[in-house]
């Protein structure tokens, strides 16, 4: 339930970016201001993350996912029906769609912290990555299928009805969860029990909390992963856009193409989270974690830089593809880490982790448009190679003790 969550969020952050040509030119908006809609969703969602992290650590993941949801549903279907007919095209429209936008982030916000809590919670800490890993998953067919579904809905049905196909599915969601965390099933057994009576110890108030803040290695990893976002938010919100202008590829074949980098995604990923597992009995966790996180942005930055220089569209796809999957293969180490690193506060500490990566993320939307008007489409996407260098450089600065060896 928890890959669902992660499937359905990244299809209802990614449906605008496969509907913006159509909303522009509905709406009388431009690239520029479509990346201020894109940061909105940004904004919010990054601002949001240690709260959810802390109410995971303290209340757990039950009810608070399904009111997550609700949002999700609301903001989703609100995008097709108010601008441009509740509200007047051009200004009033781009206001209307900020203000979605960022409440939908909140909402979303919710999704990662709660399951590194409830991950953290139920498994040993050498099966981390892997469980974390079956979350991206979700995400990557999420990602996948996003581009030809809201394609063919906008194609057959009008950008409008794109958003509330996108409602749907969250709205089943919501449905889901709730009667599922009131069953008496095993499997939720673990979160019913951390929800009623939290994950927090009594002693030392909910700010201490915070003290995640002052680890250095928490840090050191959360800097690394705002620049680890900032690429993967470049395909999410960008890529179908550069296949359309750059590559000259028509709505359908874009939305095809832009979902084969995340099918990448799915193929690499859980074999990178088990690998990551692995190596953390043999070589520490440190280096086990570090390792498989450090090959993973220096491959994807590498056919970054190819799938951008190759004269053919086969071969573009083809780079940028491999990119996005060595990309998504680092999320099992970056989440299992944060999770060892916060210990008894890891919804906390994955909160932080993803407000950097997600801040990372309200750059990259607000800077590619302007690197695409001033410099071309090939700098905004070799810029962000360049950034994927530089995250994998600072792994080396991370450092993480066993869990064992923590104090309670």
């Amino acid at each position: 339930m928890l890959s669902a969550f992660s499937l359905v969020g990244y299809v209802l952050r990614m449906n605008i970016s496969v509907a913006s040509p159509f909303m522009m030119a509905s709406l009388g908006l431009d690239k520029i201001q479509m990346g201020q809609v894109f940061s909105a969703f940004m904004l919010g969602y990054a601002l949001f993350q240690v709260p959810w992290g802390m109410s995971g650590d303290w209340l757990g993941p039950g009810r608070t996912l399904t009111w997550a949801a609700v949002v999700w549903v609301v903001t989703t279907a609100l995008t097709g029906f108010m601008p441009g007919l509740l509200v007047p095209a051009g200004v009033a429209s781009l206001a209307i769609l900020m203000v979605l936008r960022f409440l939908l982030g909140v909402g979303e916000a919710a999704a990662y912290p709660l399951a590194a809590r409830a991950i953290a919670s139920s498994m040993p800490t050498t099966e981390r990555a892997a469980s974390f890993s079956a979350l991206i998953v979700g995400m990557a067919i999420g990602s996948a299928f996003t581009p030809p579904l809201v394609s063919w809905a906008m194609v057959t049905l009008g950008w409008r009805a794109s958003f509330y196909v996108c409602a749907a599915p969250a709205l089943a969601l919501a449905v889901w969860w709730r009667r599922a965390t009131r069953s008496s099933s095993d499997a939720l057994r673990t979160l019913r029990n951390v929800e009623a009576r939290g994950a927090e110890p009594a002693s030392g108030g909910l700010w201490s909390s915070l003290s995640v803040l002052k680890d250095r290695n928490i840090a050191w990893l959360s800097v690394s992963y705002f620049f680890d976002s900032y690429v993967l938010f470049v395909f999410v919100f960008w890529l179908f856009l550069y296949l359309l202008e750059e590559r000259g590829m028509t709505v359908m074949s874009s939305g095809r193409y832009a979902a084969l980098p995340y099918i990448a995604g799915m193929i690499l990923a859980p074999g990178a989270g088990v690998l990551c597992d692995r190596l953390v009995p043999r070589w520490g966790h440190t280096w086990g974690r570090r390792s498989v996180a450090m090959v993973s942005l220096a491959l994807s930055a590498a056919f970054l830089f190819v799938g951008v220089d190759a004269g053919g569209p086969v071969r573009a796809i083809v780079g940028l593809s491999l990119a996005v999957g060595f990309l998504l293969c680092t999320e099992g180490a970056y989440w299992s880490t944060s999770m060892d690193l916060g210990g008894r506060r890891a919804g906390t500490a994955g909160g932080v982790l993803n407000l950097a990566g997600n801040l990372g993320g309200v750059v990259s939307t607000s800077l590619v448009p302007i690197f695409v008007k001033y410099f071309g489409w090939p700098f905004a996407f070799q810029s962000a190679a360049a950034l994927a260098a530089i995250a994998a450089v600072l792994w080396l600065l991370v450092k993480v003790e066993s869990p064992d060896a923590r104090p309670a």
